[in-house]
């Protein structure tokens, strides 16, 4: 810092020496044409571009430059430095006055326009950072907004952890950032007691880098811990930058806590366990089930054809009963599977090419007790393209819309299946003649768990069979549509599916032949 201010004021002397000898020369011409100038005051002006451009020392290094030329070549005696008269020492003493107080108002001026940037950047800045508040939807993106923030006020490496088992981790929350042991032993020890602790702590690395170790918030351990990278400068500078930092975090935290994220946060979490533990008790309880429904099904297929109950109606009519309840709880059971994994594992289709007539014969004779007293009337062009999708989800995204349409018909109401070959879709549409939907039905029927008022308390399901079934149409580039003329007017539920390129070339060529 001393060797750039020292250069500073050399090429500020330097500049302002010129101005001096420049003026000097004005003069001197001026005066061998016959304009001479009796007086030298002309010699103010290097003094005040100097002081308000360079600074002090330029400054009266122009004053005296001004004094001694003015002396040696305007005032009499000519060459000669001697001052006799009170009005050139008058003179002098109001260019060194001059230099002095146009240096002193440039520097603060230069000051106040410095702080004056500053403030708008960090306004900017803060600006930026609630915008992108307001846009985010978890706790990773508030967080990352936070680490972001920081960063870009500071210019200094930021890595915030949200919790000490992130930070027992070694890495933040980008994964290729990993952070110094003795770091991660400051924001352990801070992240443990939040409130107790100091909050702040400088960490010296072996590398001789100095790290800031702080919580965002004291009050509010939801916001994490960060720790900033100071680099490896001098202590007044490490103490300018834990300043900044300080500042920023405290106009931050300001902002999250007039936003209310504290509790957003508190309340994600508790979300996200609620949801992982509802997902783990589903899944056990779900695996547990299936051994023992299996036992129950199969005793009960063997116990129906069994010589001895051909005669006995009721037992006979019993065991139906019981094998019919196995399978419902068995479906309903696998629909709870399908729930977890579609939430916890997502979806991977496993494309292959496929008739979609096949797929819809499949998914009929896989619901065919379902759909036992509902005529099934089946329209499925010749023509139709292959498709490039996963057959089994899509035959189980069928299952779900054909067990639908039984559930909620009438008993003997007709279910119409058509498929249309639309160019670069195929649509599949199921039409039944049940209970319809009305307008609230409609917004929310895709929706997990959803059950329609009306059939709560007659109907038995879990609310999951639709959600599914657009899941897995969707993972396959589809969509599943649901639509209805009202309450009591049926339903018809359309799953679109892509076709490939490639098997619209065959279909053409095929028509060609």
């Amino acid at each position: 810092m001393t060797l750039e201010r020292l250069q500073s004021n050399l090429i500020g002397i330097a500049y302002a020496m010129l101005m001096v000898v420049g003026v000097a020369a004005v003069m001197r011409i001026l005066r061998e044409i016959g304009y001479p100038l009796q007086s030298s005051m002309l010699f103010i002006i290097p003094v005040l571009v100097a002081g308000s451009r360079w600074g002090l020392i330029p400054a009266l290094a122009a004053a005296a430059g001004g004094i001694a030329i003015s002396a040696y070549f305007f005032i009499y005696p000519l060459y000669s430095f001697s001052m006799s008269e009170p009005q050139s020492i008058i003179r002098s003493l109001l260019y060194i006055f001059v230099a002095v107080v146009t240096s002193h108002l440039s520097s603060q001026l230069k000051r106040q326009i410095e702080i004056s940037r500053q403030r708008e950047i960090d306004v900017r800045d803060l600006y930026a950072f609630s915008r992108r508040l307001a846009v985010a939807f978890g706790v990773p993106e508030i967080h990352a907004a936070i680490e972001d923030h920081l960063a870009s006020v500071t210019e200094r490496r930021v890595i915030l952890l949200a919790n000490a088992q992130e930070a027992a981790s070694g890495r933040g929350r980008r994964g290729g950032t990993a952070i110094p042991e003795k770091v991660r032993a400051k924001v352990v020890e801070i992240a443990a007691n939040p409130q107790t602790s100091t909050g702040s702590a400088l960490v010296k690395t072996g590398q001789k880098e100095t790290w800031l170790v702080r919580a965002v918030s004291p009050k509010s351990p939801e916001f994490g811990i960060v720790a900033v990278n100071l680099g490896r400068e001098h202590d007044n500078v490490i103490n300018e930058l834990r300043v900044r930092v300080e500042t920023a975090l405290a106009d931050a935290t300001a902002t999250l806590e007039r936003l209310g994220v504290a509790h957003a946060i508190s309340e994600a979490r508790m979300r996200a366990q609620t949801d992982q533990l509802r997902e783990a008790l589903i899944g056990s309880v779900s695996h547990e089930l299936r051994t023992p429904l299996a036992s129950i099904m199969g005793a009960a297929t063997v116990l129906g054809s069994a010589p001895a109950l051909a005669g006995e109606g009721k037992l006979k009519a019993l065991v139906t009963d019981v094998h019919d309840e196995a399978e419902r709880l068995n479906h309903d059971i696998q629909n709870l599977l399908d729930a977890s994994r579609i939430s916890s594992d997502g979806i991977n289709p496993k494309a292959e090419w496929a008739d979609p007539g096949d797929i819809i014969n499949s998914a009929l004779d896989r619901c065919r007790r379902r759909l036992e007293g509902h005529p099934v009337s089946l329209n499925v062009p010749p023509d139709l393209p292959l498709l490039h999708v996963d057959p089994v989800l899509v035959k189980q995204a069928l299952v779900q819309v054909f067990d639908n349409a039984a559930k909620y018909s009438s008993p003997g109401a007709p279910i119409d299946v058509a498929v249309k070959n639309l160019g670069k879709q195929i649509s599949i549409t199921v039409n039944d003649n049940g209970a319809g939907l009305t307008e609230s039905d409609k917004t929310s029927m895709l929706d997990r768990f959803f059950r329609g008022e009306r059939h709560v308390a007659t109907t038995s399901g879990s609310g999951l069979g639709l959600w599914i079934a657009n899941a897995f149409v969707d993972a396959n580039g589809g969509r599943l549509i649901t639509n209805s003329d009202g309450p009591d007017l049926g339903s018809a539920i359309t799953i679109e599916l892509p076709v490939a390129e490639a098997a619209m070339t065959n279909v053409d060529n095929d028509s060609d032949e």
